[in-house]
């Protein structure tokens, strides 16, 4: 059995556990609960005032999942997947956040989580052989193990503006939006960023503002993804069949009744996502038949267009066919030519995330809305009175920051994390981040990261990879208690080789043949590291499971200190 030993600081007794886990989203809902379920003491350690992560912060207008909801969903529990009614085929971020508190307490969860804890430090013990971790306020926690389940995208990123606290009126982050509601009713708003989030919240608060301009340096290639409400009547269901999984005419019920089903055709898909992939290539059938394809897919909407043909992200020229089907549409789309070209991206298709979308491009149609190009020239500073940009200030009352996340890393970097020796891991990834398997790190024993760089993570849809991480782990130290075993480390030859192996598979991959927050490209200074495992969900999950059959290889193991 694992032990804990009583330590004390001063004449302060520490809080102990055999866990304790950074982060109450939905990676560290379903640790808690994994663990709580084998015996394992843990706690919850969150800076935030309730339960779901991005989906507590991200409230901006318009905020809803781009993966579609029956599958953004748990699957551990059959009897939650049958109980929980999702309304939407694209979940919103107030439902996704109600279903993150279902989820708290149904499990109850909440008397083993701590929230409104900021983390400063964890600094592993090699004596001890345990973590200790401080918070802003509190004692020290002492835990054999410490498990971050910080998310991939939770640490936003604001670059510098001249003058930037000089404007008088109200600054906003997408990623950080008050919990009250915002009205843009009249007023003069301006948006800077044209990534997903702001793709979302665009469309939403044109409907309200006197005049919303937006501040675009790159262009963002989105989809339609033709939401519809989801149906558990029978006798309004209406015939099509989307490019997910399923007709679009099934009821709930009738979907949830194949459940297992939909699960795992979406395991044994590339990105964890069941939909139906055309498997030839774009370059072997006729424009005709080409172009049928993309019409069908766009018209199905949603990240599946992705899938139109096998080779769009292999094949440049195969590629090139999807991107120039997409500018197209904007240029039929969008009604000034001067607007629909300076929306149309040059790069590869997907080499960013693909954004889903409910009126974007339409809403550059709009009398009250302006596109500001600083691709060329960038803004020149924030003044008192709005922006001012190629020579001109434009007045506003709002302005919105949607630049996005120090992605992937941004928030374990933020803690100071030190392992042996006290080597911090800021020291550890001042060239980039590195990892084996984005599970463990070479020097820093008893140390998890849930959907950490050098995993599938942001590339898949999330859920089923932090169900994947989490069982994973759990099964990992259940192995160590069994056989008495106190310290585990991934080793350097082990995260050397797992580096180079995701470097070699994202070298000819589309998702690299651009700048993107992939690589940290939209943070100064960050170093250009591929973070996220291109090479598929299936091959990582059997490279996991080999690993774990074969006795953890590239893992090394400690004994009992004396």
């Amino acid at each position: 059995m694992m032990t804990t030993r009583a330590i004390t600081t001063g004449q302060t007794p520490s809080p102990e556990y055999d866990v304790v886990i950074v982060g109450a989203g939905f990676s560290g809902l379903y640790m808690l609960h994994r663990l709580r379920g084998t015996g394992f003491t843990a706690r919850i350690l969150e800076r935030a005032s309730d339960v779901g992560g991005t989906w507590y912060w991200n409230r901006y207008p318009g905020a809803r999942c781009d993966v579609e909801s029956m599958q953004y969903a748990y699957s551990f529990s059959p009897e939650l997947e049958q109980e929980w009614v999702w309304t939407e085929q694209y979940a919103t971020q107030p439902e996704i956040l109600s279903y993150a508190n279902h989820v708290a307490d149904r499990f109850d969860l909440r008397c083993d989580i701590q929230l409104n804890t900021d983390v400063l430090s964890a600094t592993y013990d090699e004596s001890a052989q345990r973590w200790r971790i401080e918070t802003k306020d509190g004692p020290p926690i002492s835990a054999a193990f410490c498990i971050m389940a910080t998310g991939c995208l939770s640490t936003t990123n604001t670059p510098h503006f001249d003058g930037l606290g000089t404007f008088a009126g109200t600054v906003y982050h997408t990623g950080e939006w008050p919990h009250e509601v915002v009205d843009f009713t009249g007023q003069q708003v301006g948006i800077i960023g044209t990534g997903s989030s702001a793709i979302q919240s665009i469309p939403v608060i044109a409907e309200q503002a006197r005049h919303l301009y937006v501040f675009q340096r790159t262009p963002h290639y989105t989809v339609p993804a033709r939401n519809r409400y989801l149906q558990s009547d029978p006798e309004t269901r209406h015939s099509g069949r989307s490019a997910y999984g399923f007709d679009v005419d099934l009821t709930i019920e009738e979907i949830k009744a194949d459940y297992a089903g939909l699960r795992e055709r979406a395991r044994n898909m590339f990105a964890a996502l069941a939909f139906t992939p055309n498997r030839k290539s774009a370059l072997e059938v006729s424009e005709s038949e080409r172009q049928r394809e993309f019409e069908a897919r766009w018209q199905s909407g949603g990240v599946p267009f992705q899938g139109a043909f096998i080779d769009l992200v292999s094949d440049r020229q195969a590629n090139e066919t999807a991107a120039r089907f997409v500018r197209k549409k904007i240029g039929e789309t969008v009604h000034d030519p001067v607007v629909a070209k300076a929306l149309m991206p040059t790069y590869t298709f997907g080499c960013k995330r693909l954004a889903v979308d409910t009126g974007y491009y339409e809403t550059y149609n709009r009398t009250n809305v302006t596109l500001v190009d600083v691709s060329r020239s960038p803004i020149e500073r924030i003044t008192p009175n709005g922006v001012r940009a190629q020579g001109c200030e434009y007045p506003l009352d709002s302005l919105i920051t949607a630049t996005g996340f120090d992605a992937m890393t941004g928030t374990l970097l933020n803690i100071d994390i030190r392992g042996r020796r006290g080597v911090s891991l800021r020291d550890k990834w001042a060239e980039g981040p590195t990892s084996y398997l984005g599970l463990g790190i070479a020097g820093f024993p008893n140390l998890f990261t849930i959907t950490g760089p050098g995993s599938p993570s942001v590339l898949t849809n999330m859920l089923q990879s932090i169900e994947q991480h989490v069982d994973w782990v759990v099964a990992c130290l259940e192995y160590l208690r069994e056989r008495d075993i106190p310290e585990i480390e991934a080793t350097p030859d082990a995260e050397i080789a797992w580096v180079a192996h995701n470097n070699e598979v994202a070298n000819d991959h589309i998702r690299s043949s651009c700048t993107s927050w992939y690589i940290g490209g939209n943070i100064e200074g960050k170093p250009r590291v591929f973070m996220p495992y291109v090479g598929g969900f299936p091959v990582y999950v059997e490279k996991c499971n080999e690993i774990a059959a074969n006795g953890y290889t590239g893992f090394s193991f400690g004994a009992v200190s004396a």
